[in-house]
């Protein structure tokens, strides 16, 4: 059953104002820049953060803060930020920073079982944050010889900023329920923008029964009139958004899918290409970026709305990793994403052909495809099993 736009609507918030944020140099100055600005509270919870040049630029901008009395909170996934050092750990501490793993049921360097922290979103003072795809680490930044893999955030400030301040308090707090609670009791009420921008703030959780992410993508195709793009960096839908992507394309509505053409994880794009050819007989035009590693999660249509945040297009995110996206609702906003987007595909991006794809598909290659799509299922599996045993044990409100 779609979701109604009244179920959908009244989450959104009004006083808002938005900036779009390209991944690499721009959106680390943007960390910087909030680090620097930040007064009372810093909330930075993200899924990986390297002890590279990067991480300590990022690291030294959290410190400053908190040597000026900013109360700063980093949360980092523990199992895929486990290799930062003790000695990293204790500048952070020394310098005032709250630091705490979120940390799987069990995990070691090559496994882990339970969900993820997957999200990426820095706020401060309950009043700017900043909610997109891009992991603390080199490869994310533009450094000399080396462009970042391409990605892109969102800048807020306002009521949804206020929101992010609630969802990263409520982390934290679970998190560390048996340590002394060191959040401030109250931030100070700072100057509400006047844009009337609706944005929300979408999170998954299945753990805790939130599926919004999950329940705005497939919304995004029943509401879709004219055009609706995916970019994803990690694409293999739960079936139920399939169905809604194939039976919008053949409704006439221009869809499109960008994909990564250099994928860091080539077992995941295998089982992508496994799904081409449905895709291709639906009419649905696919491109893979090529200059680099795709790694951005947006989607947008129509130029009313669009979503971006950490949300990968597949069961991982949909069904096992705590994953937070905004939703932006805003014609300007959504335009100027189409703008960005266009030119990464006239400059970068290369058009999956349906006669190219079926002379490059060879019976073998359609079997390695497939064997892979079979393999990730099986994984995405074993992954969850802790979920499938415990979430009727879980009480909705705890979320």
């Amino acid at each position: 059953m779609a979701i109604s736009q009244t179920q959908l609507a009244h989450r959104y918030s009004l006083h808002n104002a938005v900036q779009l944020v390209r991944g690499g140099a721009p959106y680390f100055d943007a960390i910087v820049q909030i680090a620097t600005n930040a007064r009372y509270s810093l909330h930075f919870q993200t899924y990986i953060f390297d002890e590279d040049e990067t991480g300590q630029w990022v690291a030294d901008a959290l410190c400053a803060a908190a040597r000026r009395g900013v109360q700063v909170y980093l949360m980092v996934d523990g199992y895929a930020s486990q290799h930062l050092s003790a000695n990293f750990r204790e500048k952070l501490q020394s310098a005032g920073v709250h630091f705490r793993f979120f940390e799987p049921v069990f995990y070691t360097y090559k496994y882990y079982l339970g969900r993820r922290m997957h999200h990426k979103v820095l706020v401060a003072d309950a009043h700017v944050g900043l909610v997109g795809g891009v992991n603390v680490s080199n490869r994310y930044n533009d450094l000399p010889g080396q462009p970042a893999w391409l990605d892109w955030a969102i800048m807020v400030s306002g009521d949804a900023a206020t929101a992010l301040h609630k969802v990263c308090t409520r982390m934290w707090r679970r998190t560390v329920f048996r340590k002394p609670n060191c959040l401030p009791s109250e931030i100070p009420q700072l100057h509400t923008p006047t844009n009337t921008c609706k944005v929300r703030v979408s999170r998954n959780d299945w753990v805790f029964r939130r599926t919004d992410i999950s329940a705005s993508y497939r919304d995004m195709f029943t509401k879709a009139k004219r055009h609706a793009t995916i970019m994803s960096s990690y694409f293999w839908p739960p079936s139920r958004l399939l169905r809604r992507i194939e039976v919008a394309a053949r409704n006439g509505v221009a869809v499109t899918v960008i994909l990564a053409g250099h994928a860091d994880v080539p077992l995941a794009k295998y089982a992508e290409r496994y799904l081409y050819r449905r895709l291709l007989r639906a009419g649905i035009a696919i491109y893979e970026y090529q200059p680099g590693v795709l790694h951005a999660k947006i989607a947008f249509r129509d130029d009313e709305w669009a979503t971006i945040g950490s949300y990968n297009v597949n069961n991982i995110s949909a069904f096992a990793s705590i994953e937070l996206n905004l939703d932006v609702e805003d014609a300007h906003t959504a335009t100027q994403l189409r703008g960005a987007i266009e030119q990464i595909i006239t400059r970068d991006c290369r058009r999956i052909v349906p006669a190219e794809y079926q002379l490059s598909s060879n019976p073998v290659r359609m079997f390695q495809y497939y064997c892979a799509y079979l393999l990730v299922h099986f994984l995405f599996y074993m992954f969850t099993f802790y979920f499938t045993q415990t979430k009727r044990t879980r009480s909705p409100h705890q979320a």
